[in-house]
């Protein structure tokens, strides 16, 4: 599967090989391959070094197309293959979200680390067992939040806050836009709430993610929230908007705004923006397209003490965080993300889609 930039569901970023292994060390297996985003974690573990060994779905046909990607994953038909497999240090999976959680815990028990896709819950109570699980087996329960993880500009931001170049940040807005698709393209699921678990829990878990990353936090609240069905009232249990605004326990603050009313003439399946103002200092990162501009994202604005810069950044940064990924597993370290944070940022979406007030369409 080639990087794309129409459908965000099959987006699959490709970047330079930076192995931290030697083949062979560190070996995986890709399980459930319900989201398109499996192809992302994929590729990042396998730049990094890792060795995808096995694959299983219960859908042949979703078999048949990730084999051709990825020739050197021998398809299983049991699933205990994987599980109970002594070579295979961790799983990625992008099962169905109601699932990812009990999946997880089934994999930590089995003595191997675990890798989702975002959310990686659809209910605190999974949350809940996650927690559990973690703390009985000593295992990692890693999240893919792609929007940043696998987004140079992103990656470049990071580096430029760690930096100093905008002093502390202090606020933290979040835009998020994503395009719905041809009517019929999206699975059953993707409309019960009981299994996509709302927008907030959704695709607002890179958001709230990013805002506890970009400002350092180690906890925060949830202010307000709400969400709506606008275009889409023939799925009911559908959210095609919400919003949150969140506090940090170091007083800064986040607005984060999702919705899945991208317009078709858009060049790319979301114009994502991040503003992080700090102290001495602003950044805008456009993400996938510098709209109307060039039709390539990876775009950063940054204004400091020095003057004003316009950085692309697509080939600069790389995505470092698969390797430390890696090592981690590895060297049972906390250097790509700590769990504390994955769990944190995963409590902070179910809370704020929990509180969120309806409003009508």
């Amino acid at each position: 599967m080639s990087t794309q930039t129409s459908d965000g569901m099959n987006y699959a970023p490709r970047g330079k090989a930076a192995p931290v292994v030697r083949p062979g060390e560190f070996v995986f297996a890709a399980m459930y391959l319900d989201h398109g985003h499996i192809y992302g974690q994929c590729n990042g573990l396998i730049e990094a070094g890792g060795t995808l060994a096995k694959v299983y779905d219960p859908q042949p046909e979703r078999v048949a197309r990730f084999v051709q990607t990825y020739p050197q994953a021998v398809a299983v038909s049991d699933p205990r293959e994987i599980l109970e497999d002594p070579a295979i240090r961790l799983v990625a999976a992008a099962a169905v979200p109601s699932e990812r959680g009990p999946l997880g815990c089934q994999v930590m028990r089995h003595g191997k680390d675990y890798f989702t896709d975002k959310c990686p819950f659809t209910t605190l109570d999974q949350l809940a067992e996650a927690r559990r699980a973690v703390a009985e087996t000593g295992r990692k329960y890693a999240v893919y939040f792609s929007e940043r993880l696998h987004v140079e500009s992103a990656v470049v931001a990071g580096d430029l806050v760690e930096a100093g170049r905008i002093g502390r940040v202090v606020q933290v807005l979040g835009l998020g836009p994503h395009r719905h698709g041809a009517s019929g393209s999206r699975p059953a699921w993707f409309y019960e709430r009981a299994k996509y678990g709302g927008i907030l829990t959704d695709i607002g878990s890179h958001q709230l993610e990013q805002f506890l990353y970009f400002t350092g936090n180690t906890s925060a609240r949830v202010q307000a929230a709400k969400v709506a069905n606008y275009r889409f009232p023939q799925f009911p249990e559908f959210d095609d908007f919400g919003d949150v605004t969140v506090i940090g326990g170091n007083g800064a603050t986040g607005y984060h705004r999702v919705d899945w009313l991208n317009p078709d003439g858009l060049s790319t399946w979301g114009d994502g923006r991040l503003f992080l103002l700090g102290t001495e200092g602003y950044i805008e990162v456009r993400k996938y397209v510098d709209v109307a501009q060039e039709k390539v994202g990876d775009t950063l604005i940054l204004v400091d003490k020095a003057g004003e810069h316009r950085m692309a950044c697509a080939g600069t940064a790389g995505f470092p965080f698969f390797g430390r990924l890696i090592r981690d597993c590895l060297d049972r370290s906390e250097t790509a993300m700590t769990q504390a944070h994955a769990f944190l940022a995963a409590e902070l979406c179910l809370t704020a889609q929990v509180q969120a007030v309806r409003v009508a369409g």
